[in-house]
């Protein structure tokens, strides 16, 4: 058997041979397959890495990461290491190109190129990422290090870095005056029960000219306050001090608190105020170069402005290991100066402005006519963006402002929304004129009462006039009630001008329900469209914040639209669309953008921005029908029956205007006035002007008188007119102190 086996196993070998020889000769047999599955691209994945990290998608970047990845560090963690040094870097925008992968059975490796846009270091780019991935339950994941953020980061090392912002930039008048600068200024206020009381009112008014804050405004607490206790007034810089030392010097009640300001002298609602970054926009302001502890435009022109104003920080970007230790420079960039603004308002007219309101809620718009130049902006009741101010002594009143149900933050000239009353027969006398259904020689009976309505079931409507009858009649038994829209002695009835001059509401609520039943309805929409082609319901786009109001898209019934037509029935608009249209008016139909930014200057003194007049549209108005309203407007002020003759009729200023009076749904109307001057001087441009006083009365009783004030003081540079409630310029007579409403 032993000598049998290997012969066994060479015959086995011979035979083998054989078969393997006459296989390759007369067939071949079939190769065996393997079932082997193929690795899936790598690239897709880290591709859709890449996207998710370009719109800082997180969540759905972690859910790429490898099961060990997401065993070291939590979805929140790692959404918290891009963050920060997203952050510390300033990162705006990202772009990435993957340049390879190479991929292996079960492990893979992609190298790309990453660019981070930053506000302070520039382009911050790497084209050495190298990302491991390996294969886990058919799919690659990613192999997390930090590293992937910056190829300088090793594990538990982070970005850090250090801004550092220059002078915040400088708000100015049209003239170069300082509005809003860094400044040495004083927080004044009164120490209770040490002014002499004989003294007191002289020592108010002295305070009130220093700070612009009314007597009124600080007085009762400085009556209730108990003996020593201190009473914050206003601020003032400390030139403007210097010029009342003298005076208020001799007091030992007043106390002047030195500090270091951004003080705001004027328009304190249109210039804005600063603040401290929020902590849910820390991470906004990071991204924009901020540090965190640096104040931003909150509101207004500060908001409006903020990139010029901000300038640019300096900073260099750290490495910096777990234990915080400070390793390498990466990037680091030199502060760049802010820019300063200039305003197209005027210091002094702007100061007298707020002074010409005498205390009173409400709004002054003064425009350049013929180009939208905003000269002043005046909201009441004030607002003194210093109490903002940290280091503000004073700051202790905040509170109080931001409780204040009159809302002072408001800015009443571009945010309050008013039905804009009488005024509004502007635009309802348009609407007529260019529809042809009216035309200047149309005249309608101008009595007491409107019974149109009445036919249909709808009630009878009365005139201004009718409650002034009524009041006189009891007074006096014997009265008897003649319209004064009319002479006494039977008049002829009125045409469509003499009805603006004398503002005759019978005659709008018959345009109004002429308008809605002609031909169908044919005209329905006419005076909604005309309001919306004047600018009303929409932005005037001035830049800082302005509601847009509402004009109703066409009457509801013919009653609503005979309220339309007065400027009531849904009519909503700000103070300063009404000066816009007022200007276009008269300025010969060009709708103009009301600017307010003059120029923007950077510490080289030379403008790197100055803005034009832009002109927005034009009034859709027939020459010869604006010059209708134009003369009609003129005759308010000029004709012994216009509603503005008694006030304006004497002045030596050429004006056309409107006087309007507005249901405000409380006790006492809106008081309205809007007009422009005809002076044509080349030294002082036309202007337009418009006034709102909130719940007090007639616009020919209140907002009239501040109308003419606001030209006197553009025209002579100081008031000649008397209020009929002073007894001087500034001083309120005891016996008819006007009582400001909310």
């Amino acid at each position: 058997m032993k000598f049998l086996r290997p012969l066994a196993i060479s015959f086995l070998l011979v035979f083998l041979a054989a078969c393997a020889h006459v296989a390759g000769t007369s067939s071949t047999l079939p190769t065996p397959v393997v079932g082997v599955t193929p690795a899936p691209s790598v690239e897709p994945v880290m591709r859709a890495y890449l996207d998710d990290m370009l719109v800082e998608d997180y969540t759905s970047m972690y859910a790429i990461l490898d099961q060990a990845s997401q065993a070291r560090l939590s979805e929140k963690d790692f959404a918290n290491r891009y963050l920060n040094d997203l952050d510390a870097m300033s990162v705006g925008k990202m772009d990435y190109t993957i340049l390879s992968a190479l991929t292996k059975p079960a492990t893979a490796q992609v190298s790309f190129r990453l660019t981070y846009h930053t506000a302070l270091f520039g382009d911050l780019s790497r084209e050495n990422f190298i990302a491991n991935l390996n294969l886990e339950g058919g799919q690659w994941r990613l192999d997390w290090h930090d590293n992937l953020i910056l190829p300088e980061l090793s594990d538990g090392n982070a970005l850090q870095s250090d801004p550092i912002p220059p002078a915040r930039g400088d708000i100015y008048d049209r003239n170069g005056n300082a509005l809003v600068t860094q400044t040495d200024a004083l927080a004044v206020g009164l120490v209770a029960g040490q002014a002499p009381p004989d003294k007191q009112d002289a020592l108010f008014n002295e305070l009130w000219r220093l700070t612009g804050v009314r007597p009124e405004m600080f007085s009762g607490e400085y009556a209730s306050y108990p003996a020593g206790q201190y009473v914050p007034v206003g601020e003032a810089s400390q030139a403007d001090y210097n010029n009342h030392v003298a005076f208020l010097g001799a007091f030992s009640a007043v106390q002047a608190t030195p500090y270091t300001s951004r003080f705001t002298a004027l328009a304190s609602q249109a210039v804005g105020y600063t603040q401290a970054i929020f902590p849910e926009e820390v991470h906004s302001y990071r991204r924009l170069g901020y540090s965190i502890g640096q104040r931003v435009g909150r509101t207004g022109i500060e908001k409006w402005g903020e990139s010029y104003l901000a300038g640019r920080n300096a900073a260099s970007l750290y490495v910096v290991d777990a234990a915080g230790k400070v390793g390498a420079t990466l990037a680091s960039t030199d502060r760049q100066p802010a820019d300063s603004i200039y305003l197209t308002i005027d210091k002094d007219l702007q100061a007298q402005a707020q002074q010409a309101m005498d205390g009173l809620p409400g709004a002054i718009v003064v425009l350049e006519r013929d180009t939208g130049r905003v000269l002043a902006m005046v909201s009441s009741p004030g607002m003194d963006a210093n109490l903002f101010d940290p280091n503000n002594p004073n700051r202790i009143n905040l509170s109080i402002v931001l409780g204040d149900p009159n809302n002072p933050q408001l800015n009443r000239a571009t945010q309050g929304k008013y039905p804009l009353g009488s005024v509004f027969k502007l635009v309802t006398m348009s609407a007529a004129l260019e529809s042809g259904v009216f035309t200047p020689e149309s005249t309608w009976d101008c009595t007491y009462d409107y019974t149109e309505l009445v036919p249909l079931g709808g009630p009878t409507l009365y005139d201004w006039t009718y409650t002034h009858c009524q009041d006189a009649k009891a007074a006096d038994p014997k009265f008897v009630c003649n319209s004064i829209n009319t002479k006494p002695s039977s008049p002829p009835p009125l045409t469509l001008p003499e009805g603006l001059m004398r503002s005759c509401d019978p005659w709008f609520y018959h345009i109004g329900f002429t308008l809605y039943n002609q031909d169908n309805g044919k005209y329905r929409s006419a005076i909604s469209d005309m309001a919306r082609a004047f600018g009303l319901a929409k932005p005037t786009g001035i830049g800082i914040e302005e509601e847009t109001g509402d004009i109703p898209s066409e009457p509801s019934d013919a009653t609503n639209a005979t309220s339309i037509a007065i400027g009531q029935g849904g009519v909503l608009v700000t103070p300063l669309q009404v000066a816009d249209f007022i200007a276009a008016i008269g300025n010969g139909g060009t709708l103009y953008k009301p600017q307010l930014i003059e120029k923007i200057v950077p510490v080289s003194g030379n403008p790197a921005v100055v803005f034009k007049p832009q002109a927005t549209g034009t009034l859709p108005l027939k020459p010869e029908n604006l010059q209708v309203i134009q003369q009609a407007m003129r005759t308010v002020t000029s004709d012994p029956l216009g509603t503005a003759y008694s006030v304006l009729g004497t002045f030596p200023i050429p004006t056309a205007a409107k006087t309007g009076t507005a249901e405000s749904g409380t006790a006492e109307p809106h008081a309205w006035f809007a007009g422009y001057s005809l002076a044509n001087r080349p030294d002082k441009p036309d202007i337009a002007v418009v006034v709102v006083v909130n719940n007090q009365g007639e616009g020919a009783q209140w907002a009239l008188p501040i109308f003419r004030r606001v030209m006197e003081i553009y025209f002579y540079g100081h008031p000649q007119y008397i209020y009929r409630w002073e007894s001087n310029v500034g001083v309120v007579r005891p016996t008819e102190t006007p009582t400001p409403a909310p």
